[in-house]
């Protein structure tokens, strides 16, 4: 599936808004064609900002700079996390279920945890946690919920088209102060576990962690015309008339 001779585009973003970065998601997994090299994405967001899952319905909240994930969920905030994209070929993947794309993807974002000195494992695989869902995606806990020193952190979601598997997920620096929820949530930061890293800091981590896992070829890109294109045309048709 990943090893020495596969080569990945690498694309480190700009920090954007929430529904920029949802159309460059988009646009990513639109023009990925048959042949086309795996992409690894890396971002930021430019402000404090919310994303909700696909099937849920934005009448239904009142936040502001909201957008729509392509993938499923509740309700995740932004702002001080980097985040990251997947966008891999089904054949890498032929013969895995979800659940073992979705362990074998996610074996560089438990490096990128451990190589920070914490104890990381699933949800499932913590005795003492009671598996539950919740409208807010850092409250409660699903099978396969990261948990860094017995805590939920982050989060990971996963979408399959016939030509490639979708994954993104975001690893949170700082917490996001969202009225009451603070009070509420599961989820923990890098921060409240005494974990100070920067930004850029936490870029670097993440590559040299999909790195030691997956032993693939970077190859540092932009986005192409085509998909530059597509996301103009979503932000317009999508993101900004529609949220």
């Amino acid at each position: 599936m990943f090893n020495s001779k596969t080569k990945y585009r690498i694309i480190l973003s700009n920090e954007a808004s929430s529904k920029e970065n949802m159309a460059i998601d988009e646009a990513l997994l639109l023009n990925f064609k048959e042949g086309d090299l795996p992409i690894f994405r890396l971002y930021l967001w430019k402000e404090n900002s919310v994303t909700i899952g696909i099937s849920q319905k934005l009448e239904n909240y009142s936040y502001k700079k909201m957008a729509k994930r392509i993938t499923g969920g509740g309700v995740l905030f932004h702002g001080h996390d980097v985040s990251y994209s997947l966008i891999i070929p089904v054949e890498l993947l032929k013969g895995f279920s979800i659940k073992e794309s979705y362990e074998k993807i996610c074996q560089f974002i438990l490096k990128f945890y451990k190589n920070l000195g914490l104890n990381v494992c699933y949800a499932k695989d913590n005795e003492e946690i009671k598996l539950s869902k919740s409208e807010f995606c850092q409250v409660g806990f699903e099978a396969y919920d990261i948990l860094a020193n017995g805590h939920k952190i982050g989060g990971n979601a996963q979408r399959r088209t016939k030509k490639a598997i979708f994954q993104h997920g975001s690893i949170p620096i700082k917490s996001v102060k969202n009225g009451n929820i603070i009070d509420e949530k599961i989820g923990i930061s890098l921060e409240d576990i005494d974990i100070n890293i920067t930004f850029d800091g936490a870029k670097k981590y993440l590559v040299d962690s999909f790195n030691e896992s997956f032993n693939v070829e970077l190859i540092s890109s932009e986005l192409t015309q085509e998909e530059e294109n597509t996301k103009k045309r979503l932000l317009k048709e999508k993101y900004e008339c529609c949220s």
